[in-house]
């Protein structure tokens, strides 16, 4: 789940982290003075747990589940015992929960990485459409990755805050120079980004096609654009066909099968070969063909899709590689954004490179290029077996169906952005998070499970935490909405109570990790799961019918994920000052979900929330 970076007013505490001192190598020194993940009080998890269940469950079940937490919480009960075993592991980690989070959220997870896990982020179309726009503006992008490259390698990337609070910086170091490696049970993540081995090249895709490209000089100087665009040219003049065996199509797989596919390729040493060079490589760059012929010209929600997955095996989903961290991707039509892989990185940490690389490819390049010739770019080469050749057709085929199955539209809200709710003091991100629930709530007629990823990079190593904005408050606002009545002051109530939670995530004390936390505990200590665990109440909780992330950004961008769940939709936002992008998705193959009617009834409940304030004076929070 992309990470979400609060923003409310400055009062109270969660301004959008910003840039500060710069602590030329001092990231160990800095994350050594940040504190430790907490473990939340047990009873204050059981008494929230029961709060976050009333909108979604019914009395009769949660009648139940009252008995259920009354006993797991009881003086010397299981409850007890697991919380002291979790505060003993908090006592001798850096981070009780990171270890674990990451297995769980990704490498224990099975499904497709695409879609399924990795986020794609549009960013705003150059206005080129031909193949030497496309290199010269690849040649600036490469330029721009090597210089925020230089500040995480000299560590002195701004420390970010959060109001006074420094946040930690460890996803950034785990950006560049790391890949997923699948696995047939579990996958992991090698990183190349320090020591002797310490990557030079980077890759670049084209027709289906993978080169390494050396991106340094002789004297450790990166290459300037110059020098990168008579390399991309050689890359493109040695692959003027796509390739009929799209390689890079298996890494869309489902893990398990791809898991075994990846045993089968590396046999042969040339493969072998091939893929350390793409997983080692500093990031990787799709150079695209034009896709608008199959999407429209004008259509962000197919661009938006190209960043996601690809388009198809007839269009550009084979020319990824989808287990790598980061890559760029950018299209022969002026289309341009990233794929990136979610195990190492949340989405502020990528948005900020985006940034800082948008800026770079706006400044003119100084540097000239010196005479002596550049070794050539080396392409990898892949010995297909009849085998593998069956694996790239399922695979096609697989891809293709999960193309055709996801839903996804991208909404441009143009009618205003944060400044009318920051106008009525209410957080634009409490604002938003109520219109979904209003708009589930008249789509559906009843509230859902709804995660939002909070921030926990207060702490050390922190990832996120689940912000659940359906609330008692929430539900009452969208159930009495289209009535008469005192609809103002429900609605107060429940931007007050998403503050409230967010607030309380961020601070480390949210529920979903610490139930998580005590749940692996039992598990670990192979005794029996508790009842609470076993319960349709916890089922329900974490059936995640609206998972969505609030990433801002400098840049006018937005990011975009599949559903969590079968019957949900996937939602994302950058909150611009006078504009909102929204990424809604949902899968076609389900009967109750709709992208489309999901996309209009955000515009409506977005819309009704302001005239609401305005045709009420007294309107204040």
């Amino acid at each position: 789940e992309p990470n979400y970076k609060g923003r409310t007013n400055k009062t109270s505490g969660l301004v959008r982290p910003v840039s500060a001192t710069k602590l030329a190598g001092r990231f160990l020194a800095h994350q050594e003075g940040l504190p430790s993940l907490p473990v939340p009080a047990l009873q204050q998890t059981c008494d929230r747990y029961l709060a976050v269940l009333e909108p979604i469950v019914e009395t009769e079940k949660l009648k139940r589940t009252r008995e259920l937490v009354t006993d797991f919480q009881k003086a010397g009960g299981m409850g007890e015992r697991l919380q002291k075993s979790l505060e003993k592991r908090a006592q001798g980690t850096e981070n009780w929960l990171s270890d674990w989070w990451v297995l769980c959220a990704y490498l224990d997870y099975r499904l497709p990485v695409v879609i399924h896990s990795n986020p794609g982020l549009l960013l705003p179309r150059f206005d080129f459409r031909d193949k030497q726009g496309q290199l010269r503006h690849a040649a600036k992008l490469i330029a721009g990755v090597l210089d925020f490259k230089a500040q995480v390698d000299n560590e002195t990337l701004p420390v970010e805050h959060m109001g006074r609070r420094p946040l930690c910086m460890n996803q950034y170091y785990q950006l560049l120079s790391s890949c997923r490696v699948p696995g047939i049970h579990r996958d992991s993540v090698v990183n190349h980004a320090k020591g002797p081995t310490a990557s030079r090249h980077m890759v670049v895709a084209h027709h289906n096609q993978f080169f390494t490209l050396d991106v340094y000089n002789g004297d450790g100087s990166p290459l300037n654009e110059d020098q990168l665009l008579v390399q991309l040219r050689k890359i493109c003049e040695a692959s003027p066909q796509s390739s009929e065996e799209p390689v890079g199509i298996l890494t869309s797989q489902d893990r398990n099968v791809w898991g075994k596919a990846y045993l089968e390729l590396i046999k042969d040493p040339t493969n072998k070969e091939s893929v350390e060079a793409i997983q080692r490589s500093i990031f990787t760059l799709s150079l695209d063909s034009m896709s608008h012929h199959a999407l429209g010209e004008t259509d962000h929600s197919g661009a938006a899709q190209q960043m996601l997955h690809g388009g198809g095996s007839h269009l550009n989903s084979g020319n990824r590689w989808f287990d790598k961290t980061l890559q760029f991707i950018l299209g022969e039509d002026g289309m341009f954004g990233l794929n990136y892989e979610h195990a190492p990185a949340e989405g502020p940490p990528i948005v900020a490179l985006i940034d800082h690389v948008e800026e770079c490819m706006k400044k003119a390049d100084m540097a000239h290029s010196p005479t002596s010739p550049l070794p050539a770019p080396r392409k990898l080469h892949f010995n297909i077996t009849p085998d593998i050749r069956r694996h790239i057709e399922e695979a096609k085929l697989h891809l293709n169906t999960m193309v055709q199955q996801l839903d996804l539209k991208l909404l441009v809200f143009k009618h205003f952005g944060k400044n009318i709710p920051k106008s009525f003091k209410m957080s634009p991100d409490a604002f938003i998070q109520i219109g979904l629930q209003l708009a589930y709530y008249r789509l559906h007629q009843k509230p859902c499970s709804t995660y939002e990823s909070a921030s926990l990079r207060m702490f050390r190593l922190g990832r996120t935490d689940t912000i659940r904005s359906a609330s008692t408050d929430s539900s009452n606002f969208a159930k009495a909405f289209d009535d008469p009545g005192k609809k103002v002051a429900l609605l107060e109530r429940a931007i007050k109570a998403h503050r409230a939670y967010t607030e309380m995530a961020i601070q480390g004390q949210a529920i979903d990790r610490h139930l998580l936390g005590l749940k692996l505990q039992a598990i670990e200590e192979q005794v029996s799961l508790p009842e609470i665990f076993t319960d349709p109440s916890y089922a329900a909780a974490m059936h995640f019918k609206m998972s969505t992330s609030q990433v801002p950004a400098k840049s006018d961008c937005v990011m975009c994920f599949g559903p969590v769940v079968e019957d949900g939709y996937g939602v994302c936002y950058n909150p611009k000052d006078k504009h909102i992008n929204l990424v809604v998705s949902s899968f076609s193959t389900c009967q109750e979900t709709d992208t489309g009617r999901m996309v209009q009834g955000v515009e409506a409940a977005l819309l009704d929330m302001r005239t609401l304030l305005e045709s009420t004076p007294k309107a204040k929070l």
